[in-house]
């Protein structure tokens, strides 16, 4: 008999869920039936699925097999459309996961972590730090909660939620394949964000090329400070990661993948935002096959950070165009709904221990 790891069906490709209905004495087509109830319908539970006969579905129950869909305990939407789910496990723990809507897409930013251990000064999740990563199913399971409150079918997804996800790569690329495969969203259309973690760059194009067979997907790399000093302030982690080796490494991803590397840069008032921080910045990237995203700060609730002008923002942008850098300025949305990654999750805790 096929083991099922972890007792959960969701996260398993058609193949799998055929492989293992045959390996349960069922016909094969019962995989498809599976396959069909888990992606498409949203099944919740074992119960749930009707098609399958009603002996095997109390076996299944009694053996602890589950279909791993998860609870929503708090849907916060914002003025602008913006959903921002709380989520809990089945071991109580909670995380966060975002629906942001426009007029022709639907993109779910993802978390990969409860928590995260990178520590970025201007981040919520690092407040708490790391309670553990998330299994394959629980990265899916988003996509699909998001998609049931907001009625529509998710067009793109960003790994920018929660937690480090290069500290939890196995699940993120099977979650990959999961969203490609099974619910038919396109590797172009899914984005990884990474602040940095040493030697695993090279990992990471390794493993999707073994995992997904081609790489399709956006890496994102958050540099946030053009200089080494300014970074170190920002990202406790950069210490041990210096600016050059990450580039470095960043050239080895592309080498091995052949997809450009996109660039992410939260503007922090009076601190990463100067013109001169530009001028750096573009020196630092001259040459790179690859994307700025600009991200103006969003703010979590503390006086340390600020966001900075419109005017500033729009000069920053200018200056990295003018030096011909390809650079986009992404809006924040949900900003009435505390939308910043942790923020939600902080609330409910310290709500808890209040």
């Amino acid at each position: 008999m096929i083991s099922l790891a972890k007792g959960v069906l969701l996260g398993k490709g058609l193949q799998e869920l055929e492989k293992w209905a045959l390996s349960e004495g069922q016909q094969q087509f019962r995989g498809r039936q599976l396959h069909e109830w888990l992606y498409r319908k949203g099944a919740k539970t074992i119960d749930s699925i009707s098609v399958l006969p009603k002996n095997w579905r109390n076996d299944l129950n009694h053996r602890g097999i589950e279909v791993g869909r998860l609870k929503v305990i708090k849907n916060f939407v914002a003025i602008d459309g913006t959903h921002k789910l709380l989520i809990e496990t089945d071991d109580s723990e909670t995380f966060e996961a975002v629906g942001i809507p426009s007029e022709n897409r639907l993109t779910v930013c993802v978390s990969s972590q409860v928590g995260c251990p990178m520590g970025c000064c201007f981040c919520a999740t690092g407040k708490e730090g790391l309670q553990r990563s998330l299994e394959t199913h629980e990265i899916v399971d988003q996509v699909l909660s998001i998609r049931e409150v907001m009625e529509r079918r998710p067009s793109h997804i960003v790994f920018m939620g929660m937690g480090e996800p290069l500290l939890n790569i196995e699940s993120v690329l099977r979650a990959i394949r999961c969203l490609n495969s099974d619910l038919g969203i396109g590797q172009r259309k899914i984005t990884v964000s990474t602040v940095g973690v040493i030697n695993t760059l090279p990992k990471l194009a390794e493993m999707s090329m073994e995992i997904l067979g081609r790489v399709q997907f956006t890496l994102a790399v958050s540099l946030h400070a053009p200089n080494q000093k300014l970074r170190e302030s920002l990202i406790p982690t950069a210490r041990s990661y210096p600016l050059e080796t990450l580039l470095r490494d960043c050239y080895k991803y592309f080498s091995i993948t052949g997809r450009r590397i996109t660039f992410e840069y939260i503007l922090l008032d009076s601190i990463n935002d100067r013109l001169e921080h530009a001028e750096e910045l573009a020196v630092l990237l001259a040459g790179f096959q690859s994307h700025i995203n600009l991200i103006a700060y969003n703010p979590i609730g503390d006086n340390k950070f600020r966001r900075p002008s419109k005017k500033n923002i729009e000069l920053f942008k200018s200056i990295l165009e003018s030096k011909r850098i390809s650079v986009t300025l992404r809006s924040s949305r949900g900003l009435d709904q505390n939308a910043a990654c942790g923020q939600l999750r902080r609330q409910q805790y310290l709500n808890v221990i209040n």
